[in-house]
């Protein structure tokens, strides 16, 4: 059995089962993007406009407001 390990993406952190993770007060509004890649911990880069965000992983690409949304 393959299990992929997770990171949360606005501490970078790795998610581990039955432990609360910190969450900053804005990204629990909605307000903050993630900063870190949730697949690898990586730190991203993130641009943000009026309109939305988006943040890039080296290695795992973009993700953006819009994708996210349609969750």
């Amino acid at each position: 059995m393959d299990i992929q390990q997770r990171y949360n993406p606005f501490t970078g952190e790795p998610v581990v089962a039955g432990r609360a993770d910190a969450l900053p007060q804005a990204a629990a509004l909605g307000l903050e993007p993630p900063r870190f890649c949730a697949q690898c911990g990586r730190r991203m880069i993130v641009q943000i406009s009026p309109d939305g965000w988006w943040a890039k992983c080296s290695r795992h690409g973009i993700i953006d407001s819009t994708s996210l949304e349609h969750r």
